[in-house]
């Protein structure tokens, strides 16, 4: 591809990432200062986001990492804090499959914000699809490194509370969902989604909630998804 159509296809995802560069320098940020808090030269914080890039598997790995030797129970942590990228995975075989080369770095560079913004994007008229998923989630990357190098090097000099920030997040959660809510004919994956995860919250607790709730919903709609296509035909 000329590197002027790359050009255009990375101005055109850019946008669609500015509230992940808002978040992830500041979560990033912070999780390289946590790293320094516990003993760590700055290489080790950027080592694990450029290697790693897992977000909160990172604070949960950065507290591992000061305990005894538990490969087992690092196994069992490490699946079930990153067990919703099978679905992640699942639902956009599709969409990366015909990637080519540049498969292999969009599948890691994948993370929840990068997955709910090409999930969900409206990519515009002459902007190549597959390039436009490589560089939203090279953007997103990139700033989790950029955030996780001024926290291991100079975060501690920050003159301000960070406190909160993380609602960055859920606030374009929030966003995407409403914007998908607006483009569909029909919302019963939207109300099975919020149902079902409502459930499991009050069945399994805020902090265990996440996969039985992936798993329900992706059984529903497996189950429904002829009954659902064949109404949207009609």
């Amino acid at each position: 591809m000329k590197q002027r159509t790359i050009a255009k296809v990375a101005r055109a995802a850019f946008p669609y990432t500015l509230p992940i560069l808002a978040c992830f320098l500041f979560i990033g940020a912070a999780f390289g200062i946590y790293m320094k808090t516990l003993g760590f030269s700055p290489l080790y914080p950027i080592f694990m986001s450029v290697f790693i890039f897992a977000g909160s598997m990172q604070f949960v790995a950065a507290g591992l990492l000061v305990q005894p030797f538990a490969p087992v129970s690092t196994l069992i942590a490490t699946l079930i804090v990153n067990a919703r990228h099978v679905f992640y995975g699942m639902s956009m075989l599709e969409n990366y499959g015909t990637l080519g080369k540049k498969k292999v770095p969009v599948i890691f560079w994948m993370c929840d914000e990068t997955f709910s913004i090409n999930c969900g994007a409206e990519i515009p008229p002459g902007v190549d699809r597959g390039w436009f998923y490589f560089f939203v989630s090279l953007f997103d990357y990139s700033y989790w490194i950029i955030g996780t190098t001024l926290g291991a090097v100079g975060g501690e000099l920050l003159p301000f509370d960070t406190t909160g920030i993380d609602f960055v997040v859920t606030a374009l959660f929030l966003v995407i969902f409403m914007s998908q809510w607006e483009k569909e004919k029909s919302h019963v994956s939207g109300v099975s989604g919020l149902v079902i995860s409502a459930v499991c919250l009050a069945l399994f607790g805020p902090d265990g909630f996440i996969l039985p709730a992936m798993v329900g919903i992706l059984l529903f709609l497996t189950i429904l998804r002829r009954p659902m296509e064949r109404r949207l035909e009609v």
